[in-house]
């Protein structure tokens, strides 16, 4: 199941702006840029894998359908007005579903994307 289209960064120029303006954010697997002036609305979301992470393009989009997954997972919780491009780092290409969830979490907690009053830490 992938992100609703609502939900999705399509446009090179959006995912350049959060390139250029958005604040960092790091975890071992995952690098994060978020941008969070944006007028109430839904967060959007981009992947970015690139062919440093592998040169196979099944095993770039099987990293970011899990990503997908996980957005999925914490969406109910997510503040609406960011715009956040998600990049998987090279050493991330071993990574399955359960450690993108913890890493992420802990990613959008740091950016105050995600509502902590609904955390859903009882489930890992």
């Amino acid at each position: 199941m992938g992100l609703p289209k609502t939900l999705r960064l399509k446009h090179w120029q959006d995912f350049q702006t959060v390139y250029q303006q958005g604040k960092r954010h790091r975890h071992s697997n995952l690098l994060m840029r978020v941008l969070g002036d944006r007028p109430a609305g839904h967060s959007r979301f981009g992947i970015a894998v690139s062919q440093k992470v592998s040169k196979k393009a099944t095993v770039r989009n099987r990293l970011k359908r899990q990503i997908r997954a996980v957005i999925n997972h914490f969406q109910p919780q997510i503040k609406p007005g960011f715009d956040v491009v998600i990049i998987v780092l090279p050493q991330g290409i071993g990574c399955n579903y359960e450690r993108f969830l913890r890493e992420l979490e802990q990613l959008f907690s740091q950016a105050g994307i995600i509502d902590h009053g609904h955390s859903r830490n009882h489930l890992l």
